[in-house]
């Protein structure tokens, strides 16, 4: 075994905890923190903008490994590129922690995801690519071991941070929630400079590296494997859900399970510590089995795989379609989906993994590599692009931001009401919308039709408390119309929230200008028990003493018992956004048959 193996695995380690543990929470502080944290609340994030964003932070961090391969293959080789970039990877969590603290903090936020997705995503194909170089015929045997457990080290630090960071942003906030991840950054760059005078240094192809991709292996290896990216790329889009959709589902689950009270951001360390399980099973089980029976090739496991994703995303679509019904099922449910998500994730990424470093010529390792991680950002990019595109905007919104751009400075200074023109454009008629503002911050929306809107849904919010749940439509009857002959719809979003809408002004549905109410039901605070834990962390989450902090709780009981709204919603959700993308790998699954039959690999390894 190579004497450098222990850096490269403890370097792993350390960087995957950074990340994972920033990563895990970043989709809940987009939609509940980033909007506090300066000396003003704003407007909080929804959900489906906050998918986006997380998705296009990952796709950056897939495709920037391009970069990190071409500085590496061609001038700096892998050793010095990754030093470097691990420099620009510290320099975006030190961003981070500037949040809240000078300027403005979105602008933080974006410039720390920007330097992590270069200096995360730029090591990726070389850090991989350099394990393998350790290697050569004489060992090359050790292989697969190897790449086990450089796996395995990346879930030891993903679990914890997964458990850790979540715990952390709930009870002593962002700083250190992101400040810890930072931390372990720079440890990880520390163990890796360490190891420098035992690793093998590959030196950079130089013009080599542009020979051997004209060259006919060069050339037929990247198309050989083009295909199999492509589909992979659908695997990537699913999988990558966990740190986003997944995690905005678990917030409407029960979520005691196994005696422990899971926050949202924690359950995905699971899949962490089922891969921790699952790579010596399968390796030494499961897979020497599955081959008394047949070859079971790495391309037969990788089909297997992606099958067993498609199982995964049905069932949490029909976990879904239960917290649509008003239900609220157990997080253990979701917790059985991570099981069978982490099971194709062994067959896909850490057999995807190996194959595609023994699938590349000897001066094309990162490059390939490139390839693989690709993939995972092309499937970001497809999540990304899918919630940008099913986001409803709200005329509402773009009306009141239009009319606050052009008022004088101090206009925050006392209360006032702001009438928007609605969707004639002109002011004094009777589509007309108030917006009641209070230190810059809305407080409520009026909206046309209000009066008989408030009536049916103060009579629905008391058959909800009386029932404990949202009543079924039969329950609630005919709701009559809008001003303009639109019905009144009844949706019933999860155990406690109901929401009424109707087509608005334009007649269209899943408009701009839908509008209508949210109505929230009261939940029965549970009796929290005592444990070990509460010794740790202070008397109230970070959230409800920076509420506090910015008078935003007294904002929200001054404000109207609904939430009135125009537009703003989303043309996709529930159970049918995952039913879609169940179909859509089910479907990629049946594609993929036919390019594993007509593969024929080839294998190169180092001298």
């Amino acid at each position: 075994m190579p004497s450098g193996i222990p850096h490269i695995i403890g370097n792993e380690a350390a960087e995957r905890f950074s990340f994972y543990g920033m990563k895990a929470v970043l989709a809940v502080f987009m939609a509940s923190y980033l909007h506090l944290m300066d000396g003003a609340a704003g407007t909080p994030m929804h959900e489906a903008e906050a998918t986006e964003k997380v998705h296009l932070f990952n796709a950056a961090v897939y495709f920037t490994p391009f970069l990190g391969a071409l500085l590496s293959d061609i001038f700096l080789g892998k050793y010095r590129t990754i030093i470097l970039l691990s420099i620009v990877y510290c320099m975006g969590h030190a961003a981070l922690a500037f949040m809240g603290m000078a300027g403005n903090s979105a602008m933080w936020l974006f410039a720390g995801l920007g330097l992590i997705a270069l200096g995360s995503g730029g090591i990726k194909p070389c850090v991989s690519a350099h394990v393998g170089d350790q290697f050569g015929q004489r060992n090359s045997h050790l292989l697969p071991r190897v790449f086990a457990a450089f796996y395995f080290s990346i879930n030891v630090g993903a679990a914890v941070s997964m458990a850790l960071t979540p715990w952390l942003l709930e009870w002593y906030g962002p700083h250190w929630a992101f400040g810890i991840p930072g931390v372990l950054m720079a440890l990880a760059t520390l163990v890796f400079w360490m190891g420098r005078h035992r690793f093998i240094h590959v030196p950079a192809g130089g013009m080599q590296f542009f020979r051997e991709i004209i060259s006919p292996s060069g050339r037929n290896a990247l198309l050989k494997l083009l295909p199999l990216y492509l589909l992979i790329s659908v695997f990537w889009a699913l999988f990558d859900q966990t740190g986003s959709t997944w995690i905005f589902q678990a917030q409407d689950m029960d979520r005691n399970f196994l005696g422990i009270d899971w926050l949202p951001s924690q359950v995905q360390s699971l899949n962490s510590v089922f891969v921790l399980t699952f790579v010596p099973l399968f390796a030494l089980v499961l897979y020497p089995l599955v081959g008394r029976l047949c070859n079971f090739t790495p391309l037969k496991k990788i089909g297997t795989g992606l099958a067993l994703m498609a199982v995964s995303f049905a069932m949490v679509a029909v976990i879904q379609g239960k917290i649509d019904a008003g239900g609220r099922p157990n997080i253990g449910w979701q917790v059985f989906a991570y099981a069978l998500l982490t099971a194709s994730e062994v067959m896909v990424s850490v057999i995807a993994l190996e194959f595609a470093y023994t699938q590349a010529p000897k001066t094309m390792k990162s490059l390939v590599m490139c390839f693989y991680l690709g993939s995972v950002a092309l499937g970001n990019l497809g999540v990304a692009a899918l919630n940008h595109f099913i986001q409803i905007p709200s005329a509402a919104t773009d009306q009141l931001t239009a009319a606050t751009t052009n008022l004088p400075a101090d206009w925050r200074a006392s209360p006032r009401n702001i009438i928007l023109p609605g969707h004639d454009g002109t002011t004094g008629t009777a589509d007309d919308y108030t917006a009641r503002m209070s230190k810059g911050q809305l407080l409520r929306l009026e909206i046309p039709g209000e009066a008989a809107l408030r009536e049916t849904a103060m009579r629905i919010k008391a058959l909800g408390i009386k029932k404990g749940a949202p009543p079924a439509p039969e329950e609630v009857g005919n709701l009559g119309a809008d001003p303009w002959g639109n019905p009144v719809r009844y949706e019933i979003l999860n155990s406690a929230t109901i929401r009424l809408v109707s087509d608005g002004p334009d007649k269209k549905s899943r408009t701009e200008w839908d509008q209508g109410l949210i109505i929230r039901l009261p939940q029965p605070k549970a009796e929290k028990k005592a444990s070990w834990t509460d010794s740790l962390h202070p008397s109230e989450p970070w959230l409800d003493k920076r509420k506090r902090e910015l008078g935003t709780s007294d904002q929200e009981e001054s404000a109207d018992e609904f939430e009135w709204f125009v537009g703003g919603q989303s043309k996709m959700e529930g159970a049918a956004y995952f039913r879609f993308f169940a179909w859509l790998m089910l479907a990629t699954t049946v594609l993929y048959l036919p390019f594993a039959l007509a593969y024929r690999p080839k294998t190169y390894l180092q001298d």
